[in-house]
């Protein structure tokens, strides 16, 4: 019974379907595709305002291409202490940026607080010694489950308008976030001034397709030129932009994300006074002893801990296709010590 990441899971029956329709017949390369030509329309609709956008095959990549075009490698780009770019992603975007420092900030259950970052900005080194603020970056759903409400994502919008910095979101689960919030994707990302986002696929459901998003068309002019030297630009494109334009094109992709944070938050009720923050998105956290989380292991759980030992505390991410039978054996074993 795998609670370990989403990544676990399969692709799903429509994005078979959708790379079954684009194996049919020779079409153009590197993105001269029916498919890539949708791209910017498909996620226009989506969003409900023109957008440029474009398909990467990780969510390493989106992030890093994304702020190599928001900061100049003198940059610094502020992000939460727990941020994927900072813990898990091999310096790849001080590498694609040419050299722009991530700098932590203090969070509370994953997000940043929007007083506590325009102080940090307000009090940064801007004398020629020092990197300078070029971006603010966010995860949405963050990493510890919880969401920011479109308030909170606009109240870091304003500080970036402020301090004439970009502001960036990670979405691998954006749209986990967007199923919590039962908002339109656009109230926490354009309206509440996101600059780019870069929009996670393969966590819900997709085989390998990542996309990142221009909301102000003007930052998105050295993006192409950044993901072929990336190395991502795929000669078959087509097959990453058709997962991407399946996810948009239909309800199962938002169906998919509201299912698993469902699942999740029957965990987080089972757990009691073990869950460490709200379940707010498909993914809960518990503080378990070690006999607790052996006991787990025994029955057929796998998971990983996290955090520092002392803190005892696990992750458990629900996936798109979860077995319902595996979320209430879990809850029944969490219910009996709660």
């Amino acid at each position: 019974m795998k609670f370990l990441s989403d990544n676990t899971a399969p692709a799903t029956p429509e994005i078979m379907a959708s790379l079954a329709q684009a194996n049919t017949a020779a079409t153009g390369s590197y993105g001269d595709d029916d498919w890539s030509k949708r791209l910017d329309t498909a996620f226009s609709d989506w969003f409900g305002a023109p957008v440029r956008a474009w398909a990467v095959a990780t969510g390493t990549a989106a992030n890093a291409l994304s702020l190599a075009c928001l900061s100049p490698p003198w940059g610094a780009v502020f992000c939460s202490e727990e941020a994927h770019v900072l813990r898990d992603e091999c310096g790849a975007c001080e590498l694609q940026s040419a050299g722009a420092r991530l700098v932590p900030v203090p969070t509370e259950a994953g997000r940043i607080d929007a007083a506590q970052l325009a102080r940090l900005v307000a009090d940064h080194p801007r004398a020629v010694h020092s990197v300078q603020p070029a971006a603010i970056t966010l995860t949405q759903a963050t990493e510890c489950g919880t969401v920011y409400s479109p308030d909170q994502v606009a109240a870091l919008g304003d500080i970036a308008r402020a301090q004439r910095l970009h502001l960036h979101m990670d979405g691998a689960r954006f749209a986990n976030a967007v199923a919590s919030l039962h908002c339109h994707p656009a109230d926490i990302t354009w309206r509440a001034g996101v600059d780019v986002l870069s929009f996670g696929a393969t966590k819900n459901g997709a085989m390998g397709a990542e996309a990142v998003v221009f909301f102000n068309a003007d930052l998105a002019a050295q993006f192409e030129l950044r993901r072929k030297r990336a190395a991502h630009l795929f000669s078959k494109m087509r097959y990453l932009s058709a997962q991407l334009i399946s996810c948009l094109e239909g309800d199962w992709f938002m169906d998919n994300a509201a299912r698993a944070n469902q699942l999740a938050q029957r965990i987080g009720v089972a757990a009691g006074s073990a869950l460490r923050w709200p379940v707010q998105a498909n993914m809960a956290f518990l503080r378990l002893d070690a006999g607790h989380q052996q006991q787990l292991r025994d029955l057929g759980f796998e998971f990983y801990p996290w955090g520092t030992e002392a803190e005892s505390s696990i992750r458990l991410v629900v996936s798109w296709n979860q077995p319902e039978s595996d979320v209430e054996t879990l809850c029944k074993a969490l219910s009996a010590w709660s």
